[in-house]
C-alpha cells in the first residue's frame, strides 16, 4: 500500500545552531535557494504523498507561511504544541491522530534534515510495514541517535547511548514508515509518557520502547551512500551547502 501522508515533527527551537537573535525555524532554513519545508514538500510529492501533517511550536506563523506559499499538490495540515520547549515526545503525541487516522501507512519525519530525494523514495518503498532507515558510514559518540543490529537484520536497540549488546550499528536519518497499527501503538506510548510526567523526553524513546518489546515487528532500510546531514550544529549547516548540497545537485541531474 502505498504512503500517502507523512507528519513533520517542526516544532523545536534549534537552541544548538547557536544563540541568533530571532532565528528561523530550522525548517525554514535555506540551501541551494530553498528552505528545508520546500525540499520536503517536494520529495513527498514526488512519491505520491497527498497529505502533509506539521507538528508546529517555535514561530508556528512563519512555517504556515511558508506551506501556504508552496505548490505543494495536496493537502497541508497543522498541530501544534503549545510547550515545544520540552520534549519532542510532546510533539510526537501531538501528532498522533494525524497519524492514526492516515488511513494507511504514514511517514513520520524529522524536519531538520537535508537529504537526496532517494533516501524518501527508498523508505516509502520498502517493504517494511514498520522502517527504520540506517546509515552505517557515520561520526560516532554520544550524539548520532543509533540503530543497533544484531546479525544482519534484528534490532536490539534504538538511543543515542546503547545498552544492549550488538554486531553493527549505524546512525538513523530521523524519517520513519508506520503500519496503521503501529501508528497507533506509537501514539499511545508518547501520551503514557506525557501523563507520567516524562515531558522532556525525546521522541525516539517511545519508539525504543517499542522495538524492545517487539523487535520483529521493525525493519530497516540501509542508505549507506546516499547524501544526507541532520542540521544541530553550527558546523552541521556548513557541510550541507559544501558537501551534501553539491552531491543531491550532482544526482538530481
Amino acid at each position: 500500500m502505498s504512503v500517502v501522508r507523512a507528519c513533520i515533527l517542526a516544532a523545536g527551537v534549534g537552541n544548538r545552531l547557536g544563540e541568533v537573535d530571532d532565528k528561523p525555524p530550522k525548517a525554514l532554513l535555506e540551501f541551494g535557494g530553498k528552505s528545508l519545508l520546500a525540499r520536503h514538500l517536494a520529495n513527498l510529492a514526488r512519491i505520491g504523498v497527498q497529505s502533509v501533517v506539521i507538528g508546529t511550536g517555535y514561530r508556528a506563523a512563519d512555517l504556515k507561511a511558508e506551506a501556504a506559499a508552496d505548490s505543494f499538490p495536496g493537502e497541508i495540515d497543522f498541530v501544534h504544541n503549545p510547550d515545544f520547549e520540552e520534549g519532542s515526545v510532546i510533539t510526537m503525541a501531538v501528532l498522533g491522530e494525524a497519524m492514526i487516522d492516515a488511513d494507511g501507512p504514514v511517514i513520520l519525519m524529522d524536519a531538520d534534515v537535508l537529504y537526496d530525494p532517494r533516501l524518501m523514495a527508498q523508505l516509502a518503498g520498502s517493504t517494511h510495514a514498520n522502517c527504520l532507515l540506517v546509515d552505517r558510514d557515520f561520526e560516532e559518540g554520544d550524539e548520532p541517535v543509533k540503530i543497533c543490529v544484531r546479525g544482519e537484520s534484528d534490532l536490539v536497540d534504538f538511543r543515542k547511548i546503547v545498552d544492549a549488546p550488538f554486531d553493527w550499528c549505524g546512525e538513523s536519518v530521523g524519517f520513519f514508515k508506520w503500519s496503521p497499527a503501529m501508528a497507533e501503538n506509537l501514539t499511545r506510548r508518547a501520551e503514557d509518557y506525557i501523563a507520567r510526567g516524562d515531558r522532556d523526553a525525546p521522541y525516539e524513546e517511545v519508539i525504543r520502547d517499542a522495538i524492545l518489546a517487539a523487535p520483529a515487528d521493525f525493519g530497516f532500510e540501509d542508505i549507506t551512500g546516499t547524501p544526507w546531514v541532520e542540521i544541530d550544529f553550527a558546523e552541521d549547516v556548513t557541510r550541507a551547502e559544501t558537501e551534501i548540497l553539491p552531491l543531491i545537485d550532482r544526482d538530481v541531474q
